[in-house]
């Protein structure tokens, strides 16, 4: 289903970041505008009037709001293209749960990392520098979310997508200082 299709963001989101991969991975021609967050567009205050949130999918001129709703609407709408979800219904409400799961709890997590309250300073200051974390615990931790990890770098949509982790990581510097010096 061809038409204007504009995506409205903030490159450092991953949950617009969720978005640009849907989109890479059917294809979907579309115009990327980019938005301050701080000084929103009179387009994102009309488009998503109730949250006034990052990313909004504008397709003929229709809003869809939310992340998840977003690849759920791509992935219904362009269904001649490869399927994003899996079609056994079991194996899609598990990638559901899982991608919910992240908004819900692995998300809410790392912006206390980076946007600390005063009083989890404290506690956070161990992440103060990422380079400080270990990796190789991580991986020990976690290996099954590592080897996934791996496994969506390796997709071209995703790779072609992901922001540059050198400017990613000036930006959370750069927010984290803004927060705990606030």
């Amino acid at each position: 289903m061809a038409g204007e299709v504009v995506l409205l963001n903030f490159w450092p989101s991953l949950f617009g970041l969720r978005v640009r991969i849907a989109l890479a991975e059917k294809a979907i021609k579309h115009e990327y505008k980019e938005e301050d967050l701080s000084n929103k567009s009179p387009l994102l205050l009309e488009m998503n009037p109730i949250i006034k949130q990052i990313p909004v999918l504008i397709h003929n001129g229709k809003p869809v709001c939310e992340s998840l709703l977003i690849v759920q609407y791509i992935d219904e709408v362009w269904n001649d293209k490869s399927p994003l979800l899996p079609s056994d219904p079991y194996q899609r409400a598990q990638a559901r749960f899982w991608a919910d799961f992240v908004d819900k709890k692995v998300y809410v997590a790392s912006r206390k990392v980076w946007r600390p309250k005063r009083e989890e300073q404290d506690w956070f200051h161990a992440y103060k520098v990422l380079d400080n974390i270990n990796m190789e615990a991580v991986q020990a931790e976690c290996p099954k979310i590592i080897a996934w990890a791996k496994r969506c770098m390796q997709k071209v949509a995703v790779g072609k997508t992901f922001p540059d982790p050198k400017k990613v990581y000036e930006f959370v510097a750069q927010t984290r200082k803004k927060y705990v010096s606030a």
